[in-house]
């Protein structure tokens, strides 16, 4: 596929808890999304902190870390033609009462840290989180026939 990118998703433990999972997944895939790599991670402090080092002064900082730690989190890779602006707008605002109708945010959520979904906000971000996340080995190729039918002819 041309011009395509690559982004970062992590379910949070709150979309784990609340059994949103396929609900939240199947969104980016009708999309047209691929999913080129997923897997549960038990995030560690280290990670936490280097996640989220722009938040580390908040006052919140200590109880964002334990709402992260007390589930392991889905990770997901998504790619797709501006997968990185597609995502965010299918998530929503990160204030789910905020967040426009229809997306995951508005629709499950009401509050945050509980707002079930991070998601990579621009290239930089998405690539370092990628590596934060996921191994090379990790993330797959695969050409899918539905990519046609998604994005036109010549696919």
């Amino acid at each position: 596929m041309p011009d395509t990118q690559k982004t970062l998703v992590l379910l949070k433990p709150d979309a784990l808890q609340r059994d949103l999972l396929g609900d939240i997944v199947s969104r980016f895939e009708r999309k047209g999304l691929k999913l080129v790599g997923m897997k549960f991670i038990r995030l560690s402090d280290e990670m936490l902190d280097e996640h989220y080092a722009h938040l580390s002064d908040k006052p919140f900082f200590a109880s964002l870390k334990q709402f992260m730690m007390q589930t392991p989190v889905v990770g997901m890779v998504l790619e797709g033609y501006d997968a990185i602006g597609e995502v965010r707008k299918i998530v929503g605002s990160t204030n789910p009462r905020e967040a426009d109708a229809g997306t995951i945010r508005a629709d499950f959520s009401m509050n945050v840290p509980s707002n079930l979904i991070h998601a990579s906000d621009g290239e930089e971000a998405a690539a370092a989180e990628i590596k934060r996340f996921f191994q090379d080995e990790e993330l797959f190729q695969y050409e899918k026939i539905t990519d046609r039918f998604i994005f036109g002819e010549g696919i």
